[in-house]
């Protein structure tokens, strides 16, 4: 099928991006209801021009896709790279979720950082990064993608460490910065690579749709330049998406106001890796190697972060742990071939994840900044709207029949057990039951039971604001209803999501990649299993932290060691710190104090003294005495008469 050229997809991005411009302007001026209106006003317009856009593409054949050709962007000999957009189905998913989560995130902000003296610079950093979003999942090809995958990597810089007055979130900044450079640097090796086997065979280019037509020629031409081109997508990936090895920044993130949580960590920005693997299906499946390595990295990750969770006091944190894990699933989904199923776990994570933020937004807003879940409690008869939407996320997130994640989660672990990977299986399992114990106890802590704040604090409780609230409520209606599309197959109407999606994505076994087409029982016994697991895991938090117990206190005192490693969260920073930054920053240390200060600087300066002491020695004949002149005229014809003499 061909593309149909438009120019509607350049106003997409454009839009948000004025509206940053504005905002930054309205940041100079002071003029913060210049910002409420546009900051939001900008992500709105951008989704109505979003839903015509994906209006316009539902008219066309399937497997067709619109194109906006801006200009021509980079013509240097072979390469050619069009600053290019292109529409499809898994962009108009991306698309649909960015800017529609994104505005209800926007819309929340004019309530939570409404006594903010920087709310316009607020709104200028998120409308750039909506911006930057919006061209990584339009854009055609590599180099164009890569222009947005560098603008979310500032942006979540610039908003993380938006409080930078407080040394913590500037670190928290540079954090999130520093981890995602290694990443990207990465990402650069691999798509250089990826253009030198494309040009050696004889198709210079990095457009998504050559890369994915000539896959299998690369593939057989190369195979190990394949992999260690996808191996190394994959190591950007992990910076991105904040998978093991470069997770670590993520949970520092939380720094930022909680509004930039939900866009980033939620909708948004983490899942950019996943798409980006997904883009690249044909491409990765051309590598089983490299594709049993995302799976396994997502399988780890979501069991690993899932651990660390359970021990978590900070509501925030706990809610960090959860999306990384919860990207996880996504990894291990494409990893498995099962794009659609990563996809579709994807969309709903950004519902109920960009829900469960936002919730926790609200109840800092009443407890004023307060996020310990052990001083909370009874929150339930204070924020009636907050608790129940909570809940509604938590529910989804667990897995629990049949919100949002019960169809998108059991899709990814029913694909990973099909397509041969118990072991991934298994941990992906181990990673539900975990999950449905430690968001229970978060709930549980912060919303049931008697409360344990200060009464001070108590008295002033309230419900957030309908800016607020609105929200919440949209969301935990898209973590109810937003898994119906993909039900499993032959059940109502099925998987309608993985047939949309399946034109884009490599097929990998059975079902477009999505299923092993086993017929008996076994999709339905894994099912079951999964829900049993979350059953289990959501009775056994309401024993421990539902009702009155001494258990967790118990098991403390028994497990003390595996309390501390799970609270020291295995130490990987300590470890990192050890092993990478000490290292690093002594060998800075000598090249500048060794080499640079006492060699080179040494060496320039040395030459500068010398010749600063000849002229100082030479300065001092010229003493402006005629007698002194007069007498050094006479010593220096007697030493020329007495060395021709000699000479003679």
């Amino acid at each position: 099928m061909t593309d149909q050229p438009t120019t509607l997809l350049r106003l997409i991005p454009l839009l948000p991006l004025a509206g940053a411009a504005i905002c930054t302007f309205a940041a100079t001026r002071n003029l913060r209801s210049v910002a409420k209106i546009v900051g939001p006003g900008s992500v709105l317009a951008a989704f109505l021009v979003v839903l015509a856009a994906v209006a316009r593409f539902w008219q066309l054949p399937v497997g067709s896709a619109l194109i906006d050709r801006v200009w021509n962007w980079i013509d240097v000999s072979a390469l050619q790279v069009d600053l290019a957009f292109r529409l499809d189905a898994l962009t108009s998913v991306m698309l649909l979720v960015i800017t529609g989560v994104g505005f209800l995130i926007h819309l929340y902000s004019l309530g939570y950082m409404h006594d903010d003296p920087d709310l316009p610079r607020f709104f200028a950093y998120l409308n750039l990064f909506t911006a930057s979003m919006l061209v990584l999942v339009l854009a055609a090809s590599l180099p164009v993608l890569f222009i947005g995958w560098e603008g979310v990597g500032l942006c979540s810089y610039l908003l993380i460490g938006f409080w930078w007055a407080e040394t913590a979130n500037a670190d928290a900044g540079r954090k999130a910065f520093v981890a995602n450079r290694v990443g990207d640097a990465a990402f650069l090796a691999g798509m250089f690579m990826l253009f030198w086997g494309m040009a050696a065979a004889g198709a210079p280019s990095l457009a998504f749709a050559d890369v994915n037509r000539m896959a299998p020629q690369l593939a057989a031409r190369s195979p190990w330049l394949v992999t260690g081109a996808c191996l190394l997508l994959l190591t950007g990936a992990t910076g991105k998406s904040a998978q093991i090895p470069l997770y670590v920044w993520l949970p520092d993130a939380m720094a930022g106001p909680t509004p930039v949580s939900a866009l980033i960590h939620a909708a948004t920005m983490v899942t950019a890796g996943v798409y980006m693997i997904a883009r690249l299906s044909h491409l990765f499946v051309q590598s089983p190697g490299a594709m049993e390595v995302v799976a396994t990295i997502g399988a780890v990750t979501a069991f690993f972060a899932a651990t660390i969770a359970l021990v978590q006091r900070d509501l925030k944190k706990i809610l960090a742990y959860s999306t990384i894990s919860q990207i996880g699933y996504m990894i291990l989904g494409v990893g498995v071939g099962a794009f659609s199923a990563g996809v579709f776990h994807l969309m709903t994570h950004a519902f109920f994840k960009a829900l469960l933020f936002l919730a926790a937004g609200s109840v800092m807003h009443a407890l004023h900044g307060e996020l310990d879940v052990f001083k909370m409690g009874g929150l339930g008869k204070h924020l009636p709207i907050t608790s129940k939407t909570f809940l509604v996320g938590t529910l989804a997130i667990a897995g629990v029949p049949p919100l949002a994640a019960f169809f998108s989660k059991d899709m990814v672990l029913e694909a990973a057990f099909m397509h041969g990977h118990p072991v991934l299986w298994f941990l992906g399992l181990a990673a539900a039951g975990l999950t449905a114990f430690y968001m229970f106890r978060a709930y549980f802590l912060a919303f049931a039971g008697e409360s344990r704040m200060d009464p001070h604090v108590e008295a002033h409780v309230h419900e957030s604001p309908s800016n607020m609230t609105i929200p919440l409520v949209v969301l935990a209606v898209l973590s109810i209803v937003g898994g119906w599309v993909g039900l499993p197959h032959g059940f109502l109407w099925g998987d309608r999501f993985g047939e949309y999606l399946a034109p884009v994505f490599a097929h990998v076994g059975g079902h477009g990649g999505e299923h092993a087409e086993a017929g008996g029982a076994t999709p339905l016994l894994l099912m079951l299993l999964t829900v049993s697991v979350a059953a289990g895991a959501i009775f056994a938090a309401w024993k421990m932290y539902g009702a009155p117990s001494t258990l967790p206190d118990e098991m403390e005192a028994r497990f003390p060691k595996a309390f501390a490693l799970l609270r020291g969260k295995y130490w990987v920073d300590e470890i990192y710190d050890a092993l990478v930054l000490r290292p690093y920053a002594a060998t800075s240390r000598f090249f500048w104090k060794v080499v640079d200060s006492a060699v080179i600087d040494g060496v320039v300066n040395g030459v500068g003294t010398v010749l600063s002491g000849a002229g100082e020695s030479g300065r001092r004949l010229q003493t402006g005495n005629v007698q002194h002149y007069a007498f050094a005229m006479l010593l220096g014809a007697v030493l020329t008469a007495g060395a021709w003499w000699l000479w003679r």
